[in-house]
């Protein structure tokens, strides 16, 4: 049997957090939804289907598994799993007739015999998916399909406690001073070994677990309230207010408040400020007393930018959304629902930025610019990786590039208006 995990056409959606990684590699709860689905099927074989220009930069993050290679897929019977699914108690079935499971019209799974897959089989993986989908027997599905960015927060609280389960941890194991403070049960909080939590740290799990993995470290007047996670080897800066439902990867250096987000791992948000409701890539850094709007003054459901058009969530809160390498500057006042693309400047200006903010782009005293281009902006990068003791690889270099190519158009387009914006504004003067 062969485990197939693939991306759809819908990753756009997801964009900017997808554009450096597959649908798949997102992170809701403490786990990416790639673990999620690979810890129901353990020891099965595995084959990844995504976009070719990722394919350098995602092979050396996984330990197994192919990747793009549809001639297996002729060699045995096959569950393949759309990687938007975020699993939550029960996955589809290994064992089964032939069927194809499908939400909203959208395939979730689809189970298939090696007869199957060889009748339908196509080069291209797309149409090999329609080919079962006319040819096998469809069935609805309840299912939980992440197709925004913000289905990723609204999850984020519940996919923590169901990984607190998975993890079959609990207890205090690492080094907790005795001037820190558990309240509610032990068997709510799992303290790795190597972790560290310093006096005057309160852990409050009386409303739902709390992770602390392996070499964390916790400074003094620090308050995290569950359900919470905490990555391999970040930092918990004095002071910090992590409220429910955050969640961040490995060596994510944190204070201020933080409230119902995400930080995919590698980032900084370490001084005052505010972070809610939000998603932040990898090697972002939020510049002091940046703050994310996550709720108008209205009270009326936030609307984003989603494939350049603004789209009603149907959410009362939303923050914001920052692709890889972006960074705000001191001061920065980020509206409700805003995007920022990978590798931008944003810096302080006169009220909050624009809700959109596309990728490779300088925000400055109100207009966009192209900054010091984007050698210079990969320059930056491989300090930042160097500063965590990471090297930028030729595969990562290359990928900007292709994004960087791939973005040109809306950038310069947002460029032009904005210049022409200021001689409008000039002419007035």
């Amino acid at each position: 049997m062969k485990l197939v995990i693939f991306e759809d056409d819908l990753y756009r959606n997801l964009f900017p957090l997808t554009m450096t990684r597959a649908t798949f590699e997102l992170r809701c709860g403490y786990t990416t939804l790639r673990e999620k689905i690979l810890r129901k099927y353990p020891e099965v074989d595995v084959v990844y289907f995504l976009r070719d220009y990722l394919i350098p930069t995602f092979k050396p993050r996984v330990q197994t598994g192919f990747v793009n290679e549809m001639d297996l897929l002729k060699k045995d019977d096959c569950l393949l799993i759309n990687g938007r699914l975020l699993v939550e108690g029960e996955a589809p079935s290994l064992e089964g007739e032939d069927e194809v499971g499908v939400h909203d019209g959208q395939i979730v799974y689809a189970r298939a015999s090696r007869e199957t897959v060889k009748k339908c089989f196509s080069e291209d993986f797309s149409q090999f998916m329609k080919n079962l989908k006319e040819k096998v027997e469809v069935k609805e599905v309840e299912a939980n399909l992440i197709t925004y960015p913000w289905n990723l927060i609204t999850n984020n609280a519940k996919a923590i406690e169901e990984d607190f389960k998975a993890l079959k941890k609990k207890g205090v194991f690492g080094k907790v001073s005795p001037k820190a403070e558990i309240l509610g049960s032990e068997d709510n909080v799992y303290i790795a070994e190597t972790a560290v939590i310093q006096p005057y740290v309160v852990l409050d799990a009386t409303e739902g677990p709390i992770i602390i993995d392996e070499g964390v470290r916790v400074a003094p007047f620090t308050h995290i309230e569950g359900p919470s996670a905490i990555g391999k080897n970040s930092r918990i800066f004095s002071g910090a207010r992590i409220h429910e439902g955050v969640s961040m990867g490995p060596v994510s250096w944190v204070g201020g408040e933080l409230e119902e987000s995400i930080i995919h791992g590698y980032s900084n948000k370490i001084h005052t400020g505010f972070l809610g409701h939000s998603y932040l890539g990898e090697w972002v850094n939020i510049g002091a007393s940046t703050v994310t709007s996550d709720l108008k003054n209205d009270y009326s459901t936030v609307q984003v930018f989603v494939n350049g058009e603004l789209m009603d969530t149907g959410e009362l809160k939303v923050g914001s959304f920052i692709g890889d390498h972006s960074k705000t500057s001191i001061g920065c006042l980020l509206n409700t629902g805003t995007v920022i693309g990978v590798m931008s400047n944003v810096l302080a200006s006169v009220g909050p930025t624009p809700k959109y903010i596309p990728s490779f782009v300088w925000y400055f005293r109100d207009r966009f610019s192209r900054g010091e281009g984007l050698r210079r902006m990969l320059r930056t990068a491989e300090v930042v990786k160097g500063r965590r003791g990471e090297t930028m690889t030729d595969e990562e270099r290359q990928l900007y590039r292709k994004l960087y190519e791939m973005t040109r158009e809306e950038r310069e387009t947002i460029i032009k208006r904005s210049r022409a914006r200021l001689r409008r504004k000039l002419g007035r003067v």
